[in-house]
């Protein structure tokens, strides 16, 4: 009688072979689109987003059109790496969220370079240095990222992209038990996301602000007495032991992260589209600056102010619009804006991250 086990393996094994030479064929056929191109524009981020959304909505099951979604970005990452080896900036070090967001992104077989800031980030891609960059814009709990919106105000760079990343904290230390914890390093976003947790279960410890997660995982394995909010992959990164998980006051937490790079993306049929404006100093300006996005039919996904730096008590707005700038009924609100506006400044379309 026929082992039920080996015949089930037996058509794993015959199946395996029919993927691999299908990848293989669709590899040749990203190297012959490589060569078309002349080495030019590697990651089509419209493109990427036009085949995510085909196979999520072909899925038969039972895999989870997000697994399936994870498997497509490692095999376009394979691919996109035959063609040329595209870097990508990120907030580092090693064990961010941030790298987390771009290899969500991107993939594990892109090389990434950890940057000490996100000034940095900017700097890399403005520079040349990488071709893209992945910096954090705003949280679900504790708002915008103020340095981030600065630098989209001054920078050439173009958003081009979004990852929408979930955001599940750690506690974690050398020692064992949080009775011995004395210090608490975390980003200041962290801390305030996870300021609940703390006052109930380390009231008497230190809260220490750092440039990243992944560097208070750093310092926390250094000194004894000392704790770091983190992902969990920052815990086995630098060697410590996980005291407690999912600490964040908000289970929804979630943060979004933006692509940039020296080009902007294409209309991929599901996009938005970041505006940054200033009105002039007149009641009702941002209301008549903004009518258009409803006399056009467009509609406004974010609203977010920020002190300018020209002058005092002068603001500009951070706007997301569902569309691309290309789209028709876009393309007039977005004229119709820029006659209202004092300033104005389109900072990229780009496919909607799935939600």
């Amino acid at each position: 009688m026929a082992d039920p086990l080996l015949e089930l393996r037996g058509r794993i094994d015959a199946l395996d072979t029919r993927l691999l030479k299908l990848l293989s064929e669709r590899a040749r056929l990203a190297q012959r689109i490589g060569t078309l191109k002349g080495g030019k524009a590697v990651y089509r981020p419209e493109r990427e987003a036009q085949i995510l959304r085909r196979i999520a909505a072909l899925n038969p099951g039972p895999l989870t059109s997000a697994s399936l979604r994870q498997i497509y970005i490692e095999i376009m990452s394979a691919c996109r790496s035959l063609e040329d080896h595209l870097s990508v900036a990120y907030l580092g070090p090693a064990g961010t969220y941030s790298e987390q967001a771009a290899v969500k992104a991107f993939g594990g077989s892109t090389p990434y370079v950890a940057c000490p800031s996100i000034d940095e980030v900017f700097r890399q891609v403005e520079a040349g240095l990488t071709g893209h960059g992945i910096v954090p814009v705003e949280n679900s709990t504790e708002g915008s990222v103020g340095r981030t919106l600065d630098l989209l105000l001054t920078t050439g760079a173009k958003i081009c992209g979004e990852v929408v990343l979930p955001i599940h904290h750690c506690f974690m230390s050398r020692v064992k038990t949080l009775a011995a914890v004395k210090r608490v390093y975390a980003h200041p976003q962290s801390l305030a996301q996870c300021q609940g947790w703390l006052a109930r279960l380390l009231p008497e410890a230190a809260q220490v602000p750092v440039l990243s997660n992944a560097e208070a995982a750093r310092i926390a394995a250094q000194e004894q007495g000392a704790g770091a909010i983190a992902g969990r992959n920052a815990a086995s990164l630098y060697k410590l032991g996980v005291l407690a998980s999912n600490i964040e006051d908000e289970t929804n937490n979630t943060t979004r992260f933006l692509v940039i790079g020296p080009d902007g993306a294409r209309p991929s049929g599901k996009d938005k589209t970041s505006l940054v404006l200033s009105t002039r100093n007149v009641p009702g300006a941002i209301h008549e600056l903004l009518t258009p996005l409803a006399r056009h039919a467009v509609s406004m996904t974010k609203l977010a102010s920020r002190p300018a730096r020209t002058g005092l008590w002068e603001y500009v707005f951070y706007v997301d619009v569902e569309g691309h700038a290309d789209d028709a009924h876009v393309a007039r609100a977005l004229r119709d804006i820029e006659k209202r506006a004092a300033y104005f400044k389109n900072l990229g379309s780009y496919p909607a991250a799935p939600r």
